[in-house]
């Protein structure tokens, strides 16, 4: 073992096999795992520098098996055996090598976790890296705090079905629903189930921060009037697909004319074409063509064919009519003056409209006034 011998005294390995103290041990143990991991070994070599940290491994002395799990913590020249053998031992010995020794297979860690207790399974939570059958094995045997450090990891891989048993093991831990919640990626049913499982601030980031918010803002409305869902229209406007939107509440029957007319009411045209396309089963492009393009009779036919109510005609009539008169100034608060005028025109067309929705537009008016009163005082 030339480069090694180069590198270390013959005083050296017998200070590491036979040294007074453990003290003398350590120091040894760690120059020579150093020399181990850095230097450039032969097969021979490899074999007798193995050998070498096996008997490392056994030393009676806790300090120079931590010297031992330290140096080599992240290298992967520690033999697969040794490497077992030290996860077995005392914490300050397993856990650096729990935290990020390349040597462990995922069964290995996955076994650990399953037999090992909560200190051990959350320092393996902790990983750079955790492939699915190790976030599952966490999340099927591991502790609260396990399960929350692996959810609140990035680099941990989690398959839907995963996150889904997470969430039913700790659907009381704050701490668990809020690690999934602030993942960087979750499939769209997780996302909808902790919708309602999670407080306000929760809500809110997943509601922000995920691209498909606007299924996520329809299981926020489950259980509430269609006006609520609506004022979330306005809420995902910044990132929702509009078109998925519909789709999802077509399918599950909450895409009605009450909601399409209050959506028009207050400016969400392209939400309003994307509603009227789905229902009557027309691609968008044609749709925009007869809602805006196709003369008086256009409008009239998409709405038919989508089967809402004749005797709301007149009402969505007027409310394009007026989205048409209207344009966008610029100026501050731009958003919230364009729809208050577009309420107020809205609401003065001679129309049928049913009076719960004038109830709920002159209710959305007044708190737009409210909101834009506020911000004049603040400024």
């Amino acid at each position: 073992m030339g480069t090694t011998r180069a590198a270390l005294t013959d005083v050296d390995l017998r200070t590491l096999l036979k040294g007074a103290t453990a003290d003398e041990r350590a120091v040894a143990a760690h120059k020579l795992c150093r020399t181990i991991d850095r230097e450039e070994l032969s097969d021979e070599e490899r074999t007798i520098a193995a050998d070498i940290l096996r008997v490392m491994a056994a030393d009676a002395a806790e300090l120079v098996r931590r010297a031992l799990a330290v140096t080599l913590k992240s290298s992967d020249v520690l033999p697969h055996d040794v490497a077992l053998k030290l996860a077995r031992d005392v914490e300050s010995i397993s856990l650096p090598l729990l935290n990020f020794s390349p040597v462990f297979t995922d069964d290995d860690l996955a076994e650990i976790v399953r037999l090992g207790g909560p200190v051990r399974q959350v320092a393996i939570a902790r990983r750079p890296v955790l492939s699915e059958k190790v976030t599952g094995a966490i999340v099927d045997f591991g502790g609260e705090s396990a399960v929350e450090t692996a959810c609140a990891n990035d680099n941990a891989a989690f398959s839907e079905s995963v996150l889904q048993r997470a969430l039913d093991r700790f659907e009381k831990s704050e701490q668990v629903l809020a690690a999934v919640a602030y993942r960087n990626v979750l499939p769209l049913a997780v996302t909808e189930r902790l919708i309602s499982m999670v407080g306000d601030q929760v809500r809110e980031h997943l509601l922000n921060n995920h691209a498909l918010s606007p299924e996520t803002a329809l299981t926020i409305a489950v259980g509430a009037t269609e006006r609520a869902t609506v004022d979330l229209v306005d809420q995902a406007g910044r990132a929702a697909d509009p078109k998925a939107f519909a789709a999802h509440l077509n399918k599950v029957q909450r895409l009605t004319a009450s909601l399409l007319l209050r959506s028009l009411a207050h400016g969400h045209m392209t939400f309003f074409e994307c509603a009227i396309a789905e229902l009557a089963g027309v691609p968008h492009h044609r749709t925009w063509l007869m809602i805006h393009d196709a003369g008086p009779l256009g409008l009239r036919a998409i709405y038919d064919r989508a089967g809402l109510p004749a005797r709301l005609f007149t009402a969505f009539r007027a409310g394009v009519d007026t989205w048409h008169s209207m344009e966008f100034d610029g100026g501050l608060r731009d958003r919230e003056r364009f729809q208050e005028r577009m309420l107020q025109r809205f609401l003065t067309q001679p129309q049928g409209t049913a009076r719960d929705d004038v109830d709920y537009l002159i209710d959305k008016m007044d708190r737009i006034s409210r909101e834009s009163r506020r911000t004049v005082d603040v400024a």
